[in-house]
This record gives C-alpha cells, structure tokens and sequence, in this order.
C-alpha cells in the first residue's frame, strides 16, 4: 500500500500563487513573446526565467516572505518582471504613484515599512529623498540607470541568475502579494492588500465576461502601478498566454503606431484617452484594422463620445469596466451588445462578484432606486494595511461598501450615480456631477467637461462646470449656460462655468476634480 502524502505535499501541488500561473503560461507558450519593450522582446521562457532570478536575488538579499518592496517606475518590461519576481519569492509589492511628491511617497514608504525599493532612473532623486525623509536606511535598485552617484545600484548589476538548484518557495495563495494605495480621496492614503487568490479570481473575471484570449495582442499605456492596467490587462494577459506591448503613456500618437506596427487587437484607455485619439489626425492615417477590442473605465464613457467611437470605430468591441482598488479592482462590466441600448451603465457584475446597492442601514434597495454600491466576492482586499478601523467600516455586514451611489435596473444592470463624497448639494437639492457633465457632453462643441460642487454662500455647493472645447470652436460661456437650460432643471444648471485648454488629470488618465475645485475662478453662467 502506497505511503500516505503528507499534507504540505498535497499544498504545494495544489499551488495557485501568481508565480505558478506564470510558470503555467510559460510552460504553454515557451517561445511565445509575452512582452514587447522597444526593442525588447521577452518569450514567456525567457520572463520566466527573469521572474526567477528577481525571486532568487530577492532571496539572496534577504528578501523575506511578507517583506515589502517599493517600486517607483513608468511602464516597462522591468516592472512586470519585479511585479512577478516579488509575488514568486512571497514578499508584497508596492506600487508607487510616479506623480507623487517626495514627501507623499515618504508616507507610503513609512506605512509600508519597505525592505527593498526600485526607482527607474528619473524617479530616483525622488525615492532617494523620500527614503531618508522617511527614516528608511534600505537599498535602492536604479532601473535603467547606472546607478552611480544616485545612491543606489543599476538593476542589471543587482539581478543575477537563479542558480541551477534553486527552487521557488511556496506561497500561499491567500496571503498578501500586493499592498495597492488608493489615490487618497481622504487625508491619507490607505493600502488594501491582495492576494493572488483575489488576483486570479479577478483575472478569471476579466477573461471571461471581457472576452480575452490568448490571440490577443495587447497595448498597455495607462500606468502599470495602477491596478486598473496592471491587474485588469496586464495579469490576464499573462494568465492567458497573450502578447502584451508595452508604452510609457498614452501619447495618441505613440498609441496609433503601435497598433499599426504590432497588429495590436486589444487596447484599454479612459475616456479621456479615446477622446484624444478620436481629435488626433492620426487615426484616419494609421492602419488601425487589427484593433478588434476597446476597453473603458476610471471614469464614466461620455454618451455622445460613445456613439462616435461606434462610427468611426465600427469594427472594435467596446467593454464598460467598472470597479475600485478593493475588488482588485474589476466589479461590474458592460458588454459590447449593450453599449448603446444601456449606454451610460456599468453592466453586470463579473462572473466572480455579487453586487448589491442598499441604503444607509446596509438594507437592500428596490430596483429603480439610488443606494450605496456593495459587493461580496474572493477579490476583494484583505483589508487595509494597518488599518483595522477602516478594513472594519468597510466590511460591515460582511459586505465590501465601495463609496459609491448607483442604481440597478429591471435588467440587473448597475448605473454609477455618482461617488458618495461627490454628490453636490445645491440650495437643497442633490445634483449628481456625471447628469450635468452628459448634458454639456451632448454640446456638438464640447470636447471634454468635469462638474463639480465648490463652497457658495448662496447655494451652499454651486454646480460649477469646467469646460474643453474642440479645436476651433467659438463657443461662448453664454452659449453653454442657454444649452444646459434647455436640457436640465434650473437647480440642476451649473452656476458657474470657466472655458479651459485642458483638464488636470492623473496618469490614468482620471480627471483630478478636487485640483479644479482649488483652481477654479469661475464665470456665473447667465
């Protein structure tokens, strides 16, 4: 009679950490490009490989399971490499905001209490002024830099080959891989932890209700230290098998030559992004025929933009995304069917998530009526960093409450009212800022609107409306103010709106509103 297997045998067969899915992928697909960098190019073999000598030199640091690491970097084949060499060796990946500040990226390291950091060559001044502010006596890993001078040691020099024998470690797959800071709506950031089993069960998600295959060529421009990119796109692809071309930014012009030059099929963007490349005179240049796939999120899809993507984009699919960080991050989504039949909704929820909406005492809604959205699934967070009060508040009910209003309809389909915190309250009434930025949307001179509330002695908040035009428009704040009278309720039209070049937005591409709530000057609008 055979020996009975011993229970750590039968765990680590039954592995499903992000490094054994990778390791599948590149067992499928040995000689497959899994990334293209420039002039780079990684075969699913040779990232494998690359995973495994981040594990095993992490391992030869000192590197722990559970240890935190800091990357600072723009999108490139380094990036994914140390996200899934970090997952592999156990420890937990810290993606940095390249936007932020040296003092505010000081709050994450300290929080954190981060072992290791990696900064790509321009961010490194950055890191290394955030490390000594936060008290942190750790080393620096310069990507794409000598290091010399800055600090730290170049990543070429401190990566070295898995020796021949090394093995990686089990980890667990519901133990913290990633501690993902939200951007901050509140005083400080917070760090929702993820596991791979929220991961894998998030990248199942996407696959299956986004429509991804392993055919698929994928262009990745928004930041990868973004979940939405990175954990949306980036993971299934790699799940999956498929080819993923990576670019710093969405640069419209960079975007459309990638997708004639890599026959790229599969492209996400926010809205802001689509609407860049609909203005760009590149697109009726470039041949963009292999796009078949078009992905939105981060913001809510402008209808009147949405009907143009459709004509001038006739042959490409286009997907809703909705969800937030805690969901890692993908909750709802719309699909191609329905984009214009529900146009405006955030879909369904995904294959891995129950979605409800309720009101203040957590009790569910009836259809048709506005409450607070709430989820139950395996991707959420672990909770919060360090943070059980909040994890707690967050969780009640043993529900994840996301902040946000919405709506589910007779379909079961979810529309996104608004965040809580944004609603504007004006003279009494509740405004919901994405109702008014559709009513100026639908101006045949708008390019892109952002609607918030700012502090009014008279209205309390006044709906205040910051507005792009197209190019050679000759539009007038007047103009604006007589069109939205005729399409809203007097309570509901922005009492001030101010004409602007552009909006400020975060390098997802979200627009940054409480920036133009500090910025805003205002014209009263008639």
């Amino acid at each position: 009679m055979p020996s009975p297997v011993r229970p750590a045998e039968t765990t680590a067969a039954r592995g499903n950490a992000l490094g054994d899915v990778l390791r599948r992928s590149a067992a499928r697909y040995p000689a497959k490009a899994a990334i293209i960098d420039g002039d780079r190019t990684l075969t699913y073999r040779e990232l494998d490989a690359t995973v495994d000598a981040v594990a095993a030199t992490l391992e030869a640091h000192g590197v722990a399971a559970g240890d935190r690491v800091a990357l600072l970097s723009r999108n490139c084949w380094e990036f994914a490499a140390l996200a899934w060499g970090v997952a592999r060796r156990g420890a937990v990946l810290v993606p940095v905001n390249f936007m932020l500040t040296a003092p505010e990226v000081a709050f994450l390291l300290d929080d954190a209490e981060v072992s290791l950091a990696f900064a790509q060559d321009a961010f490194v001044p950055v890191m290394r002024d955030a490390l000594g502010s936060a008290g942190l006596d750790v080393p620096l890993v310069t990507i794409r830099g000598t290091g010399d001078g800055a600090g730290g040691r170049a990543f070429e020099h401190w990566l070295q080959p898995a020796p021949e024998d090394w093995q990686a470690p089990y980890v667990d797959d519901d133990a913290p891989v990633r501690i993902m800071y939200t951007s901050g709506t509140e005083s400080r950031p917070k760090g929702a932890m993820l596991s791979s089993r929220s991961l894998v069960a998030e990248y199942t998600s996407c696959i299956v209700d986004g429509g991804m295959s392993a055919d698929d060529v994928d262009l990745h421009t928004l930041p990868l230290y973004h979940c939405a990119q990175l954990d949306c796109f980036l993971g299934p692809d790699l799940m999956l098998g498929a080819t993923s071309v990576i670019l710093p930014a969405p640069d419209p012009v960079a975007v459309l030559s990638a997708i004639e030059e890599h026959g790229v099929t599969k492209y996400f963007a926010p809205p802001t992004v689509w609407i860049s490349l609909l203005r760009s005179p590149e697109l009726e240049r470039r041949d963009v025929s292999t796009l078949r796939k078009g992905y939105y999120g981060a913001s809510p899809m402008p209808v009147e933009v949405l009907r143009e993507l459709l004509e001038r984009l006739p042959d490409v699919d286009l997907w809703n995304f909705y969800g937030q960080t805690e969901i890692a991050p993908v909750a709802t989504i719309l699909q191609p069917h329905e984009q214009l039949e529900a146009a405006g909704s955030a879909g369904r929820p995904v294959l891995n998530v129950e979605t409800r909406v309720v009101d203040d005492e957590d009790r569910p809604v009836a259809v048709g009526e506005v409450g607070e959205i709430v989820h139950r699934t395996p991707q959420a967070t672990l909770g919060y960093w360090r943070n059980p009060e909040k994890t707690a508040e967050a969780f009640r009910g043993g529900w994840f409450h996301s902040g946000d209003l919405g709506v589910i309809d007779e379909h079961g389909r979810l529309t996104v009212v608004d965040r809580k915190k944004d609603m504007i309250k004006s003279g009494g009434e509740n405004v919901a800022s994405r109702e008014v930025e559709e009513a100026l949307y639908l101006h045949p001179d708008v390019s892109e609107v952002a609607v918030f509330g700012v502090a009014d002695a008279k209205w309390i908040e006044a709906v205040t409306a910051a507005v792009v035009l197209k190019e050679g428009s000759t539009t007038t704040v007047a103009d604006l103010a007589e069109h939205c009278r005729g399409v809203l309720a007097p309570f509901k039209c922005p009492k001030r709106i101010e004409l602007r070049d552009a909006l400020p937005k975060n390098p997802s591409g979200k627009i940054l509103k409480r920036v133009l709530r500090d910025e805003v000057v205002g014209t009263p609008a008639g």
